[in-house]
This record gives C-alpha cells, sequence and structure tokens, in this order.
C-alpha cells in the first residue's frame, strides 16, 4: 500500500492538489475518479480501514495519484495551497465529530 509516514515532511512537489474526506461508497469513488483525471489526491477517514481500502483500489485501477493519511494533521499537511477538501460524511453526529477534529 502507498501509504504517506505520519511524520514525514512533504516537500512541494510531493502535495496533492485536492484533499477528500470521507470514503464511503461516493467517497471513494469521487476520489479515485479525480485521481483517474490526473489530480493528485490526499484522503483520509475516521476508520483507517477504509483509507487503507481506498488506497489499494488506487494501485489495483492503475496505480493513480492517490496518497490515504490516518490521521486529519498529517493530511492537511499534504495539500498545496490554498487547500481544497471535499468533505463527504454522513449528516448528524459524524458531521459533528468531523467539524469538532
Amino acid at each position: 500500500l502507498t501509504m504517506a509516514s505520519e511524520t514525514a515532511e512533504t516537500t512541494t512537489s510531493e502535495l496533492s492538489n485536492v484533499g477528500l474526506y470521507g470514503l464511503a461508497v461516493m467517497g471513494q469513488n469521487f476520489a479515485l475518479n479525480m485521481a483517474e483525471h490526473g489530480f493528485k489526491v490526499s484522503v483520509c477517514n475516521r476508520s483507517p480501514q477504509k483509507v487503507d481500502v481506498t488506497v489499494q483500489r488506487a494501485v489495483d485501477e492503475g496505480n493513480l495519484p492517490l496518497v490515504g493519511f490516518h490521521d486529519i494533521p498529517s493530511f492537511v499537511a499534504s495539500l498545496e495551497r490554498p487547500r481544497k477538501i471535499i468533505i463527504l460524511v454522513m449528516a448528524g453526529k459524524p458531521v459533528d465529530d468531523t467539524i469538532a477534529a
């Protein structure tokens, strides 16, 4: 799997164009679609397993430019400025938890 180290420094050339937080069915497919169209995408999710599954799908579907993160600070640091983050989470408590993080 292509997982970014949670403590690794990221150089400007390695920064992602866009981030996507929330990897249910729609989030996974949206992230992979952006990567297929040439955008470097960083992904993150509350449950690390969904990050790992999405990263593996990116590898299996043609080694797409997608990098997974298990923590929000590393995820945010992986993005070029101005940062663009798409948040796809279920309404209710998941939204509240995401905003609080």
